[in-house]
């Protein structure tokens, strides 16, 4: 059976420039730049501090918009062009409005196998809205995201960039419900769930609204180590000396044979490289390798 898998960005999920107002209100202006002094007060070199300037003004406005983008380039000496950049290079800033919880579903690869892309359709249709878009009340939106980093607890869900681990459609969709209630379910790995804008601002490093991890790591990510430890599996010391010869050193032939053959392309199919497609099962000439 064929897995047919698509990644990237959907075709319903343009990326449009960054919009909106184009200044803010004196009284803005005035109480965001006491903040971003105070985080641009905490590195050598001003532009440094863009990434979390952003995070400010996103808190903001719930998004990115010119008047945030003027705001970064004023204070770090940069051009609206420059912060630009790198505003639209990261995820983690939006371009359009953002609810007060951003639902992200993600469908790459190992959270695609586990049911991902049946998640978010189950939630498309739950909120009636397609991925990108937001709910008519601004409470929710939702979107698909490229991988989490939390491949060992797929497929996942993310609000406010806050994990919700081994999801399935009933329970993103019970989770989707919650939040549409009013009600803000405990994730995975801390202790609350705060609105898009709070997290933004906790971000930014001006407020402390997220939750510390109260869950630690869990079962599935420390079966590697569990594994090793049973096997009495170790790294290597670091500090240990290196060893003057090499000749006789585990692996040895392995490194050679590997070095002799790098840069030769790689095999045809055959009896023991099979065409994609083809398995032992249906090729004539393929060997019983046990």
């Amino acid at each position: 059976m064929s897995v047919f898998l698509e990644l990237g960005q959907r075709p319903d999920e343009p990326g449009p420039p960054i919009h909106g107002p184009a200044t803010y209100p004196a009284d803005v202006t005035e109480r965001l730049s006491r903040d971003a002094t105070g985080i641009v007060g905490r590195y050598p070199d001003a532009r440094s501090a863009l990434l979390p300037l952003l995070h400010l003004v996103q808190a903001e406005d719930g998004y990115l918009t010119p008047a945030g983008i003027a705001f970064c380039a004023e204070h770090l000496s940069l051009t609206p062009a420059e912060v630009t950049a790198v505003a639209t290079f990261y995820s983690m800033y939006r371009r359009t409005p953002t609810g007060d919880y951003l639902v992200g579903v993600c469908t790459n690869t190992l959270c695609a196998v586990m049911g991902g892309d049946a998640i978010l359709d189950t939630l498309q249709e739950r909120l009636g809205i397609l991925a990108g878009q937001s709910t008519p009340d601004g409470r929710i939106t939702l979107e698909h995201v490229e991988c989490n980093a939390a491949c060992d607890y797929a497929p996942v869900v993310m609000v406010n960039w806050e994990f919700f681990d081994n999801q399935t459609p009933s329970s993103a969709r019970d989770l989707v419900d919650a939040l549409q209630a009013g009600q803000a379910p405990t994730p995975s790995r801390s202790e609350s769930l705060c609105t898009f804008r709070e997290t933004a601002r906790t971000l930014a490093g001006v407020d402390d609204s997220i939750g510390t991890d109260t869950a630690g790591p869990g079962p599935a990510t420390l079966a590697g180590l569990r594994i090793a430890r049973e096997r009495g599996m170790s790294a290597p010391d670091a500090d240990a000396p290196a060893s003057d010869s090499t000749s006789d050193a585990p692996g040895h032939d392995q490194a050679e044979a590997t070095e002799s053959v790098k840069d030769q392309p790689a095999p045809a199919p055959s009896a023991e490289v099979p065409a994609r497609g083809q398995t032992a099962d249906t090729d004539p000439t393929a060997t019983d390798a046990s």
